[in-house]
């Protein structure tokens, strides 16, 4: 099997390889070809994998395959856990990128740029693969940083656009801030366990629980918490949470498939898959549990709001990852582990559609992206208005979607714990519910219902997108529609996690909700008596009176209040914060080190402060070296005379 799991890893690497060095030589087809190929491979044997583990009843692998380096008695390898929770992120991660690349040969068919592309989305996909296959510290970091590399070069790609290069800087800047406590968290792993291997480092977790940071004689941090913060602030970047959650809006100036790629199934999601494998350290620290449960919670609901005022269908899609990311990290701070997988899985189904749906609108409309000169696309676009409609369905929660089955369970969670913070949890995800079906529908209806908005050109070259976009969405909407009602029994309710999981008893809020699960079809009628659904449902006919029926009334709500509008079209002022404030103290900070540690201190001071005193002391000296006989003669004398007088006085 290690062959197996060595394959998965570095099909997808080998074609990025030949797709980047020699995609002149073999072409735009051949570049495609390579890299569906070796994603293939991956997507095929990552659900034997799964199979072999779930049915079949194979042991979780975990093992070395390459020791990279040693010191100080640490052991730094190259290695594989395979167990049920990196096996089915292994399968999620490979068939929406195999999605995604088939995509992409319609949408990318005119770019100069072509070969390149699928050479770093191939990459991204064995960035990402490595960071969920890994068994330590040392190669979920590799994983980590390699899909924030490749992000920048995927959301700069054309990088002949000013705001493209701003968006990819504003990435990987973000990201940085994210990981410096990243890696601080990993510093304190090895420093209290002495091992970079998650087995070991899981065994030895009490060991960090009863250490102690002293921060001064009077204030001491355990060291636990400490610990689980900084791995989370890691979180906060990836995965986009308040108040690093700045990037991922203007990540969508990259090309709409990796749009899909990166808010789907890959980069934002390593976040979430990263504090589930760390459950055995979380569970320790109910403080970093309730931090999660905060951070999670403003962000599902304060940045669903901005999806509702925004007319970039590709936005408007961003804001809603933005929003379900935080529904996941919610789950993970009320301990429900299982409940933030899934919601993982089923969201990267539907989100990885409804950005692919919106990349087919854009192909459509010339690449126009502004919702209001959209509408009545459904008769020209039938597969990708149905398609769509799944999608969004999913999204909002609709009794039966994949999105339903996840999200409801998770609210639940939500409501069964008694964690710090989780009052104003359960009303933000539950709010949130109404706003996501607003603007999740207020997009669909002014997109594809209602009049036509569009110019008279655009309107008369209007027709469905060709067979390699169509295909995936169809492909992507079957388990967006289906998979909750297989999957939700035994990876919410069941033992499917078994051991890659770890949820104390006091904590086990899935446990509670499950007490009260009697299969799907009653899990789904159940639920129609529950504020969840209703919640929806009020917000979809919000959406139908408000931007199909009558959109004057949503004028006039702009109007009325105006100051919540501006409020929301500002984004709360992270972006001026960010710009006027810190970038503007970073860079006086800047300017005085360089003025006065590079120009004063190093410059004047030790380089050429150094350069002038050597000069001094060579010009006195000259005065020294005459080159007269007598000169030197009277020295000697001078010199014997005083060294004899000291020996006198001394005597």
């Amino acid at each position: 099997m290690q062959s197996i799991y060595l394959t998965i890893a570095l099909a997808p690497l080998v074609a990025a390889v030949i797709a980047g060095l020699f995609g002149k030589s073999i072409g735009r087809a051949g570049a495609h070809s390579i890299t569906i190929l070796g994603v293939g491979i991956s997507c095929i044997l990552s659900c034997y994998v799964l199979y072999q583990i779930v049915f079949a009843g194979q042991a979780p692998f975990n093992g070395a395959v390459y020791t990279w380096l040693v010191s100080d008695g640490v052991t730094m390898d190259v290695g594989f856990l395979i167990d049920r929770l990196s096996a089915l992120m292994m399968v999620v991660v490979t068939f929406v990128s195999l999605m995604v690349h088939v995509y992409t040969i319609g949408y990318m068919h005119d770019d100069a740029g072509y070969q390149r592309f699928f050479s770093y989305i191939s990459l991204f996909t064995f960035s990402m693969l490595m960071l969920v296959m890994s068994n330590n510290f040392v190669q979920l970091f590799f994983g980590w940083e390699a899909v924030g590399v490749v992000s920048y070069l995927l959301i700069g790609f054309w990088y002949t656009r000013p705001t493209a290069i701003f968006a990819n800087l504003k990435a990987f800047l973000v990201n940085r801030v994210g990981d410096f406590g990243f890696v601080l968290g990993i510093a304190a792993v090895l420093r209290y366990t002495g091992s970079m291997d998650y087995a070991t480092v899981f065994a030895h977790a009490d060991q960090i629980a009863a250490a102690q940071i002293h921060v001064s004689s009077s204030i001491v941090w355990p060291a636990i918490t400490f610990t689980c913060i900084c791995l989370f602030v890691g979180a906060m970047g990836k995965s986009a949470q308040v108040p690093l959650h700045v990037w991922l809006p203007d990540s969508m100036e990259g090309p709409t498939p990796i749009s899909a790629l990166i808010h789907a199934a890959t980069m934002v999601t390593a976040g979430i898959f990263m504090v589930a494998r760390m459950s055995p350290l979380f569970e320790l620290s109910e403080t970093a549990l309730s931090t999660v449960l905060i951070i999670g919670s403003t962000t599902a609901f304060f940045m669903g709001l901005l999806g509702i005022v925004n007319n970039d269908i590709k936005r408007v899609v961003a804001y809603s990852t933005l929003s379900q990311l935080g529904y996941m990290t919610v789950a993970l701070g009320v301990s429900a582990y299982s409940a933030g997988i899934f919601h993982l899985m089923t969201h990267a189904f539907f989100k990885a559609l409804l950005f692919l749906a919106a990349g087919s609108v854009i192909m459509a409309m010339h690449h126009e992206q502004d919702m209001r000169k959209m509408g009545g696309l459904k008769k020209y676009m039938p597969i990708t208005y149905w398609t769509c409609l799944v999608g969004s369905l999913a999204l909002i929660g609709f009794p039966g979607s994949s999105g339903f089955f996840s999200k409801d369970a998770l609210i639940d969670a939500v409501h069964e714990s008694h964690r710090t913070g989780s009052g104003y949890a359960y009303f933000c995800v539950l709010t949130g519910v109404f706003i996501t079906a607003l603007y999740t529908f207020r997009m669909f209806f002014m997109t594809f219902e209602g009049k036509e908005r569009m110019d008279h050109h655009t309107q008369e070259h209007l027709h469905e997108s060709p067979w390699v976009v169509t295909v995936p969405l169809i492909l992507l909407a079957i388990p967006s529609a289906l998979i909750g009602w297989f999957a939700v029994k035994p990876v919410l309710f069941g033992d499917y996690f078994g051991g890659a999981i770890h949820v104390l008893p006091a904590n086990d809020v899935l446990g509670r909700v499950g007490e009260e699960f009697h299969g799907s079809g009653a899990f789904v009628w159940s639920a129609l008596t529950a504020l969840p659904v209703w919640f929806a449902a009020l917000g979809v006919f919000t959406a139908w009176v408000f931007f199909l029926k009558r959109p004057d009334l949503a004028d006039s709500a702009e109007r009325r209040f105006k100051w919540l509008h501006t409020i929301l079209v500002n984004k709360y002022g992270f972006d001026w914060f960010n710009e006027h404030v810190i970038m503007v103290a970073a860079r006086a900070l800047g300017g005085g080190l360089w003025r006065f540690g590079d120009q004063i201190v190093i410059d004047e001071g030790l380089v050429n402060g150094s350069a002038r005193t050597v000069g001094w002391l060579g010009s006195v000296m000259r005065y020294a070296q005459s080159g007269y006989l007598y000169h030197y003669a009277f020295a000697m004398i001078l010199g014997l005379a005083s060294f004899l007088l000291w020996i006198l006085w001394r005597t």
